[in-house]
């Protein structure tokens, strides 16, 4: 039998267990063009909390009824494919449930062994992706830039200030807990960080870590985070948007940053993205994050929940900061 995980109801305000339900069907045979893939481990991620509202975006949103999807890294375990056979390890977007049928569409084969199968999901998948793409084709980030990382010890901000280093930048961010701001620093490689739920003065926190003032922001957070960060960048600063996490379960819209004016003076440049609007750019890291793994250059980190009945509650978990580096639920044994 096939577990799955679909959508109950869309959420109003934080997302609760009951927006999901578990459901068991028997496991599909591939038809004609199509491959059974057995799911191994998959991913959850901020942007899927936006995918569960109606709402018109870059990616449509999720279904009532219907299985939700994921980033996921499975084998396939039968084929009538002619660009996939049995026992091959492919990563893409798929189901959560424990077996997907697939096209092949955005599927890709993987090596097995190389590095953890896990690791597709995060620092070699979408997280290290966007990492990359925001500093560097995004911010620009130069040598000796003062770059400011915001939820900086998860997926994303975990890679963003090991590339920023890589890079002879120097690195400053925050995070929710003081042990999560000792892993910054001990073991991402990070020049000062602080956390955010102490910190009386969020722009004064910032100031202090970063002296002289901010030449890149890599947003992840928005709303008071991203205000304090607006009034530490230095004149001709670079903001990537990357996510407003701080919004994502907010039943109103909240006013934006105060402060918009010296955006002017300061002629900064704030722009978002998103990562799949960048597929050489995404080749092109995936290449160079190997080399550095291999070498010792990058450290990655995982939080890891087991079985796909679980994976709403490392979802939800990982929307209020209860995961250290990328979350992931795992399905099966690789």
């Amino acid at each position: 039998m096939n577990k799955q995980i679909r959508l109950a109801s869309r959420p109003s305000g934080w997302v609760k267990e009951e927006n999901f339900t578990l459901t068991e069907e028997a496991v599909g045979e591939p038809a004609d063009g199509q491959l059974l893939v057995r799911n191994i481990f998959m991913s959850v991620d901020p942007y899927m909390r936006g995918r569960m509202n109606d709402t018109k975006s870059y990616i449509p949103p999720f279904q009532i009824g219907e299985v939700l999807q994921a980033g996921v890294v499975g084998q396939v375990v039968a084929s009538r494919h002619p660009d996939f056979a049995e026992g091959d390890y492919v990563t893409g977007m798929l189901g959560w449930e424990n077996f997907s049928i697939s096209d092949g569409t955005q599927l890709r084969k993987v090596v097995a062994g190389a590095v953890p199968l896990s690791y597709y999901l995060g620092i070699l998948g979408m997280p290290g992706m966007t990492a990359y793409i925001g500093l560097f084709t995004i911010a620009k980030a130069q040598p000796e830039d003062t770059v400011f990382v915001s939820a900086a010890s998860g997926a994303v901000g975990s890679v963003v200030g090991q590339l920023a280093k890589i890079h002879g930048c120097y690195v400053a961010g925050c995070a929710g807990s003081d042990d999560k701001v000792a892993l910054l620093t001990a073991e991402f490689g990070y020049d000062a960080a602080f956390n955010y739920r102490n910190s009386e003065s969020l722009s004064a926190s910032i100031r202090e870590v970063c002296p002289k003032g901010i030449d890149v922001d890599f947003e992840n957070v928005g709303g008071e985070l991203f205000e304090a960060a607006l009034w530490n960048m230095r004149d001709f600063g670079r903001i990537a948007l990357c996510g407003m996490i701080s919004s994502y379960n907010d039943e109103q819209l909240e006013p934006g940053p105060r402060g918009m004016m010296l955006i002017i003076g300061r002629r900064l440049r704030i722009q978002g993205f998103i990562v799949s609007d960048h597929p050489e750019a995404c080749q092109e890291y995936v290449v160079k994050a190997s080399a550095w793994l291999a070498e010792g250059k990058l450290k990655y980190q995982e939080t890891t929940a087991e079985g796909v009945e679980n994976a709403p509650a490392a979802f939800i978990s990982m929307l209020t900061g209860g995961n250290v580096g990328k979350q992931i639920v795992q399905l099966a044994d690789p």
